[in-house]
Order: structure tokens, then sequence, then C-alpha cells
């Protein structure tokens, strides 16, 4: 069973098979579809690799991301998404992967759906915009803000994760089919990391328990967050 990519909103998606319209991303980009299927992320202005810092404004603490497909390790994949359709990953395209990019995995275990996605974003410090660790600030803030917005949604702090996380835990109903949701949205240093975790239990197979679900989120999370300062050693 599958469905439509799930939409981080105004900045990428992630692959193209699903299994729920996840929590959302905000404001950096727009995502458009390719002919071959796959995602594709166009810029809005914000955080370009390309742009240049003001000398009066601080440095960006990092200057690159890592490849996004190898934010989380094969095996933690495996673990989390069992029977995986590609454990290298499915590469949400972007037109500055310098600022931005994302990855996705999804599989079917019998009965039981799983679907992983990790989406990152840099900002530069840019004169009258604000200093780079100002702006990936601001853009947790509002990514925090709507993913609270989805109905039945309830957030907590995430310690020991970057400068500052949080999860958002929701259960979120599609073709009538129960999908247990947890978002991990980190930010380290100029960077924001947005992790999204779910799964499903089809037919007659129970639906997994948030605990479970936002265990293995935190644990991919830490993966993601770790590999930015990796790329930047």
């Amino acid at each position: 069973m599958q469905r439509s990519a799930p939409r981080h909103a105004r900045l990428l998606a992630c692959a193209a098979a699903a299994a729920v319209p996840v929590m959302l991303i905000a404001g950096c980009s727009s995502t458009k579809t390719t002919t071959d299927g796959s995602p594709s992320v166009s810029p809005s202005g914000s955080g370009s690799g390309s742009t240049s810092a003001s000398p009066s404004l601080a440095a960006a603490e990092y200057a690159a991301l890592p490849e996004p497909c190898k934010t989380i390790s094969t095996k933690t994949v495996k673990a989390l998404v069992p029977k995986v359709k590609d454990a290298s990953g499915v590469a949400a395209k972007s037109t500055d992967p310098a600022a931005r990019g994302g990855c996705s995995w999804n599989g079917l275990d019998g009965f039981q759906y799983r679907w992983l996605d990790v989406a990152l974003q840099r900002f530069d410090s840019v004169a009258g915009i604000g200093s780079a660790e100002s702006q990936a600030v601001k853009q947790y803030e509002e990514l925090v803000t709507e993913a609270k917005a989805v109905k039945g949604a309830t957030a907590a702090e995430a310690t020991g994760l970057g400068d500052e996380a949080t999860t958002v835990t929701a259960k979120v109903t599609k073709d009538k089919e129960q999908y247990q949701d947890v978002t991990v949205i980190a930010r380290t240093g100029n960077v924001a990391v947005i992790l999204t975790y779910n799964g499903a239990g089809f037919e007659t197979a129970k639906t997994p328990k948030a605990a479970d679900i936002e265990k293995d989120a935190l644990t991919a999370a830490k993966e993601a967050v770790a590999s930015v300062a990796a790329k930047n050693a």
C-alpha cells in the first residue's frame, strides 16, 4: 500500500511513496515533481550557499551540509525500516545542495509499514537579514510551531540533540489506515534538521506504539545531527 509523498511545505519533499502526509517544514523553497516522478527542490532566496557573509555578522558555524542519504547509517535504516526498498535512500533533488537537501526510505514488512525521512537546511550570514545562527533559530521556531499545529499533536523538548530540539507526536488517519507519526526538529548551529518517522499496521496488524516510534526517531535524528558536525570537522 502506498500514498503520495509527504510535503515538507515550501522546502522539500523527500520521496514518492510515503505513508501519510506528515509534519511540515517551513519557509525556503517550493517542491515540484520531475518528469521521472522524483521530487525536486527550488529555493526562494533564504539559506543559499552562494551568499557572502557580511563582515559585521558572525560567520556561519557550518559551511557545508552532509550528503542527506548518508546522514543516517545503513544499519539504523534497516533497523527502523524493515525490508526497506532501497537502503541507500531516495534523495530529494535540490537546486542548492550546499543549503538544503533531503532523503527518504520506506518499506513494508508483512503488514507493518515504515517511512523515514530527513531534511536539512543551512543558513549563511546575510547583511540586512541576520546572522546564520539567528536565521536557523527563527526557522527552528517556525518549524516547531507548524508541526504542533497538526490536529492532536503533542510536543516535548528533546535533550542532548544539537543546540535545541523538539519532538512532535501525532496519529494521522489516511485511507482508513492509522499512522503513528513522530517528527524531530533540531537545530545545530546554523543548520536545521527535520527527521520524520512513521509507521502503520495494515489490515489486522497493530499500529506501532508512539513511544517506540519516538525512541527510534530520536536515534536516527542524533545520527543526522552528528553528521553535520562530522562533515565540517
